[in-house]
């Protein structure tokens, strides 16, 4: 299996169903980074799990795809995604706070192991955290725990953390409801960076949640762009997570 297909599987998807259009608002004087941050978190995200429904294309420079696919979440607990193409699932993934897991069929390969080893080998940051933050339209990190100077750019409020000579992380938020509008974080020495866009919101419920996300990873001259589009999505009912490697296939190891 390819570090980019590893990719999609990890940072990938999330839908909705019964849409009710986010406004959103354009930002006019300077906030305090306090001030937008705890605004940020006033936007709830309440559930115990979802059952996503969403459609993806997927290019790099190599190839380029178009899956369907679903994803499961108990939240803060696990993350299992089925990727399927004609209707045949593809490929797996399950994902919990201290491990990763995930096979393909083609190929009939498999992976197991922590958050380190799988960062190492796609060139992205990763753990359970911010891969359940992505989904739902939240800032990666802990936006409390950082140091911020703040602006406005293009209508929407900005807040950047260059305390890191090596990182740089920066966050756009519309002036409503203070939603993530996108983030990025770049890494120098690894000639690196993630760039994730939110454009539209949607209210399902008391939950407010992205109706598409656009992700593009670069890293030296590689590039991968992922654009999600949300189907459907349902609430708090009872999920199961099913994971159960094929007979036969072989483990990847990464070093």
């Amino acid at each position: 299996m390819s570090k980019y297909l590893g990719l999609i599987l990890i940072i990938f998807l999330v839908s909705c169903k019964s849409k009710a259009i986010v406004v959103e608002g354009n930002a006019s004087s300077i906030l305090t980074s306090d001030k937008i941050i705890a605004n940020h978190y006033n936007n709830k995200k309440d559930f115990s799990t979802l059952y996503i429904k969403s459609s993806a294309h997927y290019e790099d420079e190599k190839q380029s795809q178009n899956v369907t696919a679903e994803i499961k979440i108990k939240k803060d607990e696990v993350i299992l995604v089925s990727i399927r193409f004609l209707g045949i699932t593809m490929a797996k993934a399950l994902i919990t706070p201290s491990e990763v897991k995930y096979y393909e069929k083609l190929g009939g390969k498999y992976f197991e192991g922590d958050y380190v080893t799988l960062s190492q080998w796609l060139g992205t940051d990763l753990d359970y955290q911010k891969v359940q933050n992505m989904l739902v339209g939240e800032a990666l990190d802990d936006l409390k725990k950082g140091k911020f100077t703040t602006s406005i750019v293009d209508k929407f409020y900005k807040i950047e953390n260059n305390s890191d000579a090596n990182t740089s992380k920066s966050y756009l938020f519309e002036a409503e409801k203070f939603l993530i509008k996108a983030q990025q974080v770049n890494q120098k020495e690894q000639e690196r960076a993630m760039i994730i866009n939110y454009p539209n919101y949607a209210a399902y419920g008391e939950i407010d949640l992205p109706t598409s996300i656009t992700i593009n990873a670069v890293q030296k001259e590689k590039k991968t762009t992922i654009n999600i589009e949300y189907k459907s999505v349902t609430v708090n009912e009872e999920l199961t997570f099913p994971y159960s490697v094929p007979e036969g296939y072989e483990r990847i190891t990464i070093h």
